[in-house]
């Protein structure tokens, strides 16, 4: 079946004040003034698009603080154990460590491999358990435990170079009788992230005599605007879209690069210009579907247990949302109902008990797999044509997130202690004299005089940023 929509309302706001925006009563000698007789107006403006604004996500999963300074720093731990990616480097049974097991290149004697340790070693052919005897910068020398020697025996010889040639996991270690103490010790691994505010502006302008106005058309509005003063209209869907552009900026922003064209790139190690919104962290720190193999958008069980994998590797977090769009959010219902052996022929979903009397229930609002709960939740932002549901037909189209519920502890070194909190949090700027999370001001002639300009003129301003802790237990849904 294909549907065909028409071009509809023309729905996008316009700069200026065009003919088409009033009736014509003077076009010709039959209609408007000319005849006698009064229209049957219908003066309420109809709301077609339902609620337009898309504003809620961050309100369900996140928290909002206030911040004092120009950027907000945190830190979280790392992995306890010792696991590396190692590169075969020669037949004395030497392996070069490259990169940890999260894949982060090791810098030049910092793997925290030590003499005495044992390791576990493993490659596509085989797994062997070894003795570190020599550390020399990031070459360890590993023998075996089992007859011959790591190369022979044990199948550990590949020529191959990569950082996943092998993999090196430090499972304990082993001393002679009266033998010396280790000679260095390991420390933790300082993991710091820092974020700097945006600051985000809009303004609407009308002139006293249009602000004098009155129209025909009863207006209704997201921010409660009722009347008939068009710029009632105009002023409150301005407020409102300058509000969606406040969690659509969190989800969307980017960092600047130094040699990119937007405001700013790194300068002198400073901060960058831009933001890491919630896709760049998730893509840069945590997971995407595309990245892990056989998941694409989480529509099947074996997709999902891919994806409850990479989360066993990590937090664990036994309880996530998933925000989706409408086609993954069908596309798991369908999954979820396909495992009833009853639901062939389409007559039991849900609890299982519908009836022929009553409303059958296709759809799922949660499940549970392994030990994981997901609660699926349908998220505007990607349906809404007028915003990412837009461009979910194009290439690198987001079908949706996971995000886990509950809270996280940090290091907050501004307040000096650990903290719990939110996954996702924003930041806005404010003092005790000082508030800009949302601030509104007007200047002009219209209302309570503050200027000679002949206008009403309304500013829109908000500094915040958003901060994604342990987005390494976050999954964005490509």
């Amino acid at each position: 079946m294909a549907i065909t929509s028409a071009s509809g309302p023309d729905a996008a706001p316009r700069k200026q004040t065009l003919a088409s925006n009033y009736v014509d009563f003077l076009s010709s000698a039959t209609e408007g003034w000319a005849q006698q007789y009064l229209p049957d107006l219908m003066e309420k403006e109809a709301e077609v698009y339902g609620k337009r604004t898309i504003a809620a996500f961050l309100a369900q999963v996140g928290a909002e603080e206030a911040s004092a300074s120009d950027r907000v720093v945190w830190s979280e731990q790392g992995r306890l154990h010792l696991g590396y990616q190692c590169a075969y480097k020669d037949s004395n049974n030497v392996y070069t460590i490259t990169h940890d097991m999260d894949g982060n290149a090791v810098a030049a004697g910092e793997a925290g491999v030590r003499v005495g340790d044992i390791v576990l070693m493993s490659n596509a052919s085989a797994t062997a358990r070894g003795y570190v005897s020599a550390v020399s910068s990031d070459d360890v020398t590993v023998l075996a435990y089992a007859d011959g020697n790591m190369v022979d025996a044990d199948a550990l010889n590949s020529t191959a170079t990569t950082a996943q040639a092998h993999r090196m996991l430090v499972i304990g270690s082993e001393f002679e009788k009266g033998s010396d103490p280790r000679s260095a010790a390991n420390a933790p691994k300082f993991k710091s992230y820092q974020q700097k505010h945006m600051i985000l502006r809009d303004y609407y302008e009308i002139s006293g005599s249009d602000a004098s106005a009155i129209g025909w058309v009863e207006v209704s509005g997201e921010e409660g605007q009722n009347g008939y003063l068009w710029y009632l209209k105009a002023e409150g869907d301005t407020r409102a879209r300058f509000a969606d552009y406040l969690e659509m900026t969190m989800l969307e922003a980017e960092t600047a690069h130094a040699d990119a064209g937007a405001i700013g790139g790194t300068d002198g190690g400073a901060l960058q210009d831009g933001m890491q919104g919630l896709f760049q962290a998730i893509t840069s720190r945590g997971h995407s579907t595309t990245g892990i193999t056989g998941v694409n958008a989480a529509t099947d069980l074996a997709e999902f247990d891919a994806i409850l994998a990479v989360f066993d590797q990590n937090g664990s977090i036994e309880e996530n949302m998933m925000f989706v769009d409408r086609s993954t959010s069908l596309a798991i219902d369908d999954m979820l109902a396909s495992m009833n052996s009853y639901g062939a022929g389409g007559t039991s979903y849900g609890v299982f008990d519908n009836s022929e009397d009553m409303a059958l229930n296709l759809g799922f609002s949660g499940f549970r797999r392994g030990s994981y709960d997901f609660y699926k939740s349908d998220w505007k932002y990607l349906n809404d044509k007028g915003t990412r549901g837009g461009l979910n037909d194009t290439v690198n189209a987001i079908r949706g997130a996971v995000i886990p519920a509950g809270t996280s502890s940090v290091y907050d070194e501004q307040l000096g202690k650990n903290m719990k909190r939110p996954f996702l949090h924003v930041r806005y700027r404010a003092s005790e004299t000082e508030s800009r999370k949302m601030k509104t001001w007007v200047t002009g002639s219209v209302g309570a005089t503050t200027s000679g300009v002949d206008a009403m003129e309304v500013h829109y301003l908000s500094e915040r940023c958003l901060v994604t802790q342990g987005a390494n237990n976050f999954m964005l849904l490509n």
